[in-house]
C-alpha cells in the first residue's frame, strides 16, 4: 500500500512540476502500456498494447491487442500424480490461448496545455480455446489406463464508450485514465470430451451456449503509460 501511495505521490508531483505541454502533429504516433495497482502495491503488467494515430488536433484512431484473459490465467499448467511405488505414473496437462484486439476512434477536448481529456468509441473483439490432457489420470490421482482429451474454443464480440484524460508529464510522455460502459458478448464452442478406459472409448459432447455483460470497463484500477512520436 505504501508503495502505491508513493507511485501516486511521484506522479501528481510530476504531473504539478513539469513544463511539459501537449504533443501536437509533428507528433502524430503514440504507443501505450499498463501498469495495474494490487494489492500488494505496484505490478507491471502486460494485457495489451495500444497504438494511436492523430488524424488532426481532435480526433485519434486506435487500435490494440493483447494476449491472455486479463485475470492472471497461466498459458499452460502440468501435473504429475505418482502409482502405488511412488514412481511418476499419471498425469494432466492444461492448455490455454486467449487473445483480444480493439479499434476505435477519439475526440480530444481543448484541454489544457498538459491536460487532454476525450471520448472515445470502440469494437472489441477476440477468441481463445482451451485444452485438456489425462493420460493415466481422472485429473487428481493416478489411474491405470484412464485417458481424457477435452477441447472447446470462444469467441467475444463488443462496444465500449468512454472518457478519458492524458497527462502529459515531460514532452511527449504522457499517463492516461480511462473509464466506460461497455458491451460484450461471448460465444462457447461444444465442449468435446473424449475418454478411454480399458473397457472402451466414449465420446460426450456438451453444446456450448452465449451469455453477454453490460458493465464499466477500461481500468478504473489501471494507468496507461504513452510515448508520442
Amino acid at each position: 500500500m505504501k508503495k502505491s501511495i508513493f507511485m501516486v505521490a511521484l506522479l501528481l508531483g510530476a504531473a504539478t512540476t513539469s513544463f511539459a505541454q501537449k504533443a501536437n502533429l509533428d507528433n502524430p504516433f503514440s504507443l501505450e502500456g499498463v501498469m495495474n495497482f494490487a494489492g500488494g502495491g505496484v505490478t507491471w503488467e502486460a494485457p495489451n498494447v495500444r497504438a494511436r494515430y492523430f488524424v488532426n488536433d481532435n480526433i485519434a484512431v486506435r487500435a490494440s491487442i493483447g494476449l491472455g484473459d486479463g485475470l492472471g490465467t497461466p498459458r499452460s499448467e502440468s501435473y504429475n500424480f505418482s502409482d502405488t511405488s511412488g514412481a511418476m505414473a499419471g498425469t494432466r496437462d492444461i492448455s490455454r490461448l486467449a487473445w483480444n484486439a480493439s479499434i476505435g476512434a477519439e475526440y480530444h477536448l481543448e484541454g489544457t496545455e498538459r491536460m487532454s481529456p476525450y471520448f472515445g468509441l470502440g469494437i472489441n473483439f477476440g477468441g481463445g480455446s482451451y485444452n485438456e490432457t489425462w493420460r493415466d489420470s481422472d485429473g487428481t490421482a493416478w489411474v491405470p489406463g484412464l485417458d481424457a482429451d477435452v477441447d472447446y474454443s470462444q469467441s467475444m464480440f463488443g462496444l465500449q464508450l468512454g472518457a478519458g484524460l492524458d497527462i502529459y508529464l515531460i514532452d511527449n510522455l504522457y499517463c492516461g485514465f480511462e473509464l466506460g460502459l461497455g458491451f460484450a458478448s461471448y460465444t462457447y464452442g461444444d465442449v468435446t470430451t473424449e475418454v478411454t478406459t480399458p473397457a472402451g472409448s466414449t465420446t460426450t459432447v456438451d453444446y456450448g451456449g452465449t451469455d453477454s455483460y453490460i458493465g464499466t470497463g477500461a481500468g478504473s484500477a489501471s494507468v496507461r503509460f504513452g510515448w508520442r512520436f
